[in-house]
């Protein structure tokens, strides 16, 4: 393995060719890590919205269309706001107001 280093780093044409490799190996470590963050974050944010649709539908009924473009539509900041009001709302209105 040393005198493969020796080798690699006596021409300059391998030389660069290792970096490059290993860049776009670390590049390629850093898009897959940044993927499963986002697809964790998008699997959250489905979760806490479908338990929320559970919740509406079973104190207020049946969904309407208003209220399901607001739910598909929400931030999770908004869904949040939503789940914690979820138990003192009166009205899906009321639930579902800025």
């Amino acid at each position: 393995a040393l005198e493969h280093v020796r080798i690699l780093s006596a021409n300059d044409r391998e030389r660069r060719l290792a970096f490059v490799r290993e860049r776009a190996l670390r590049d390629e470590v850093s898009f897959l890590k940044e993927a499963r963050q986002e697809g964790r974050q998008e699997g959250q944010h489905q979760g806490i919205e479908g338990t929320l649709r559970k919740q509406i539908a079973l104190k207020f009924g049946e969904l309407p269309v208003w209220a399901d473009d607001r739910l598909t539509q929400a931030s999770d900041a908004q869904l949040d706001i939503w789940v914690m009001r979820i138990l003192t709302a009166e009205s899906l209105e009321g639930l579902l107001a800025d």
